[in-house]
């Protein structure tokens, strides 16, 4: 997510086949046509002589129905409460242009019925109204906009200077945003479609997986099919390559019961990317909340990429796998004040963004993009939820992240739990049944809001992820954070009723290191974005293991592998929603990059061949032979499916369900005694953990009690081995090695069997999990 203008970065945020990719694609400039607020009015186009029919207000945008003389026709309808007129500009196969003004206006909404308008008809719109961005007025019936209730989109953007409603080449700069652009933006703006919408899902059964039983596998549509050799090359790279059975096959072996998808809005590269030759890889970038990106269809873009997101969808969940969407409705493509007129910008400006209360010529930035929708005005908070509806409804979606969420939840300014986006949502009888998740912060003043998001929502809980890097590369004191995690982080979700799967559990991200690179490179390597290192973060919480980069060293390699085991084990394992992000189980790197947003090319993208087998006498990583780690995560995921005890729906209480009982969770030092208040402030880093399968506090749908077996998880992150006491009496007879994170070879489990009371030697950074294989021996007992 970046602004359109500007550094790349953000606080962790190839060509595209010629699919229809909404690219910034150089073109001729012209000598600017600039007005001053009070110059001349623009020259009146040509107006179609065919009848607008007055038509419905509702719904807002296009959609095709059979008029009120039995014939089919298209209604539309835009929201555009300060314009004083409206133009609906309709598009032939020659780009050539005809503008229907749109008389009818009720609840500020403009509208009209156009018979024999069919789908794939390209459309936009022009809005008249005052220029005075000093007031926030930036109307320029100049601009083709696109409609935000957009089905699909069509064609590129292109380069050029028209884009913008103001004279980007004036020469007072500081003042360039207020003087007006007066040239046609229409032959470089891409061109909304009308789209027919008949499919009711009648036969599409929704996986309904439950949150705590929930593993989410962030991935991008191209990055994770471009390379994949069991797909036909024509779908590489869209919609219809993750619906392919190679796609899905990978995704049920691992176990997963959800993706979460980058960006599938429409959205626009920034110029300063094309510049440059690149452009925006993760779409953080949006400029249609109702259309599916027309780059990643294989099918075409005059609605057919409609067909193949539900198409997708389908197939998924025939697989049994949900489809989360990362959304981003903090900000549009437009950027700031210096940014291009698109859409929004041009309907009505401050009825959209949020302005700043003293200088409405400004934007109130809480994104680092440049702009933020205003999600307290009535008709964005509108938009919002009417693209959330229907998402779920129409294209099949089971959840969404919400990118930067807490910009949403300003009201005004400031973060507010009660904001009305928040509000809305929980009441919504569509929205509140499905997955929410929150990135629970934005860039802006007291945004940092982790643990404070309502009922119903999720959140990625960026305290995991840093604790258990800090954990494992040696950086923590102690164990008392770790404790925490492990446990589902009830120190942030316990109060407000919220569960353990209130916690988004994950280590990596799109943003950031990959999980290779983040035991390879202490610092980041991105030189490649272009930006002389600048962006991306440096608080990565990495460690190379002794060498930055690869390196043919087979030492290094086999303790980064080793701690790539124990990264992933730890996630798998802890309570909460694991979230893992595509190629991480097969040792994927960005080779040090960790702000890869314009990389749409090999760095970003998923390489298969890490899963072939290493050639005899391989030293280096990059040979593949990664397999084994893929192994391990299948059978990871499998074990936390298995046992309830290890995705628990309700927080450990710490004490026994019944009279006589064990407590449901027991902490234990290396010692194999229980810990005391002054163990978690002891300098450490050995910590057992005592699931109890027999004191879950949870019932099945018909209300018998759930029990499952018991397991002791240990970690020791020190480089040199320990000695660990096995606890005996009353919590187990014997144990069984269910994971050894020091053992290179995962297909299986090791078996071996150690008896209660003994020491067992646990290597140098190494994970175990052991279960309780008979029942514990009674103390006292003969």
């Amino acid at each position: 997510m970046t602004a359109w203008q500007g550094a790349g970065d953000r606080d962790e945020g190839d060509a595209d086949g010629g699919r229809g990719r909404l690219r910034l694609v150089a073109a001729e400039q012209q000598a600017p046509s600039v007005e001053r607020p009070t110059e001349a009015p623009l020259q009146v186009a040509p107006v179609a002589a065919q009848q607008v029919w007055p038509g419905s207000w509702q719904p807002l945008g296009a959609r095709f129905h059979i008029g009120p003389d039995g014939r089919p026709g298209t209604n539309f309808a835009l929201w555009a409460a300060g314009a004083e007129a409206v133009e609906l500009c309709l598009f032939d196969e020659e780009d050539r242009e005809t503008r229907h003004p749109l008389h009818e206006q009720t609840f500020q909404t403009w509208h009209g019925h156009l018979p024999g308008v069919l789908p794939g008809q390209r459309y936009g719109f022009r809005v008249h109204g005052r220029w005075d961005p000093w007031t926030g007025a930036r109307w320029n019936p100049a601009k083709l906009l696109l409609d935000p209730y957009a089905r699909a989109v069509d064609g590129p953007f292109r380069l050029h200077d028209a884009m913008y409603g103001h004279v980007r080449g004036w020469p007072e700069r500081e003042v360039a945003d207020t003087v007006r652009d007066n040239r046609d933006s229409a032959p470089y703006m891409p061109k909304a479609v009308v789209v027919h919408d008949d499919d009711d899902w009648s036969d599409d059964r929704r996986p309904k997986t439950p949150w705590a039983d929930t593993v989410l596998y962030e991935l991008h549509v191209k990055g994770f099919t471009q390379r994949h050799p069991g797909i036909p090359e024509e779908l590489r790279g869209t919609y219809a390559g993750l619906a392919h059975p190679a796609a899905i096959e990978h995704l049920t072996r691992l176990g997963v019961t959800a993706v979460e998808l980058l960006p599938v809005h429409q959205f626009a590269d920034e110029e300063h990317l094309q510049r440059r030759g690149s452009g925006n890889y993760w779409g953080y970038n949006s400029i249609a909340y109702f259309a599916p990106h027309a780059g990643y269809a294989a099918s075409g873009s005059r609605g057919q990429q409609v067909t193949e997101f539900k198409r997708m969808v389908r197939a998924l969940h025939a697989a049994g796998i949900e489809v989360i969407l990362d959304v981003v409705y903090n900000h549009t493509a437009e950027g700031g004040e210096g940014g291009p007129t698109l859409s929004l910008r041009g309907i009505d400006n401050a009825g959209y963004y949020r302005l700043q209360p003293h200088n409405r010529r400004a934007y109130a930035d809480f994104t680092g993009c440049g702009n933020t929708l205003d999600a307290n005005q009535p008709q964005v908070l509108r938009l919002i939820t009417d693209s959330l509806r229907y998402w779920v409804t129409e294209m099949g979606v089971d959840g969404f992240r919400f990118d930067l969420a807490a910009a949403l939840a300003r009201s005004p300014f400031e973060v507010s739990m009660l904001a009305p986006f928040l509000s809305a949502v929980s009441q919504d009888p569509v929205l509140s049944r499905v997955k929410l998740i929150a990135e629970p912060w934005d860039v802006g003043l007291g945004g940092y809001q982790v643990g404070g998001f309502p009922p119903l929502w999720t959140e990625w809980n960026d305290r995991f992820r840093d604790t258990v890097r800090d954990y494992w590369r040696g950086a923590r004191p102690d164990v008392r954070e770790l404790g925490y995690r492990l446990a589902g982080s009830s120190d942030l979700y316990q109060q407000g009723g919220r569960r353990p799967y209130a916690s988004v559990n994950f280590v990596t991200a799109h943003d950031g290191f990959t999980l290779r690179d983040l035991v390879s490179y202490n610092d980041k390597h991105n030189q490649a974005n272009g930006e002389d290192n600048r962006d991306g973060t440096d608080d990565n919480h990495s460690w190379n293991c002794g060498v930055e980069g690869e390196t043919e060293s087979a030492q290094v390699n086999a303790l980064r592998r080793r701690q790539l085991r124990n990264l992933l084990a730890t996630l798998l394992l802890s309570t909460g929603v694991p979230m893992l992000v595509a190629g991480d189980e097969m040792g994927r790197t960005q080779d040090g990059n960790n702000n890869a947003y314009c990389q749409d090319n090999p760095i970003s993208w998923v390489d298969w061949s890490l899963l072939r087998e290493s050639p005899a006498g391989a030293v280096s990583s990059r040979e593949g032979g990664w397999r084994a780690l893929t192994e391990l995560t299948a059978r990871l995921i499998q074990l936390r499916r298995e046992h309830p005890v290890l995705r628990q729906r309700a927080f450990f209480s710490g004490r026994p369900a019944h009279p006589g009982g064990l407590r449901d969770l027991t902490w234990f030092t290396a010692r194999g005694r229980e810990m005391t208040e002054a163990d978690w402030y002891t300098p450490g880093a050995t910590l057992g953990m005592y699931l109890s399968g027999d004191e879950m506090s949870e019932r099945d749908p018909l209300g018998r009690e759930l029990s499952d077996e018991s397991f002791l998880l240990v970690l020791h992150a020190d480089h040199r081995p320990t000695r660990f006491l096995l606890p005996g009496a009353p919590w187990a007879g014997a144990y069984e090695v269910l994971v050894d994170t020091s053992l290179e070879e995962q297909a299986a489990p090791p078996g071996h069997r150690h008896e209660a009371g003994t020491g067992l030697t646990v290597p140098g950074r190494t994970l175990l999990l052991l279960r309780i294989c008979r029942p514990p021996v009674p103390s006292g007992s003969d």
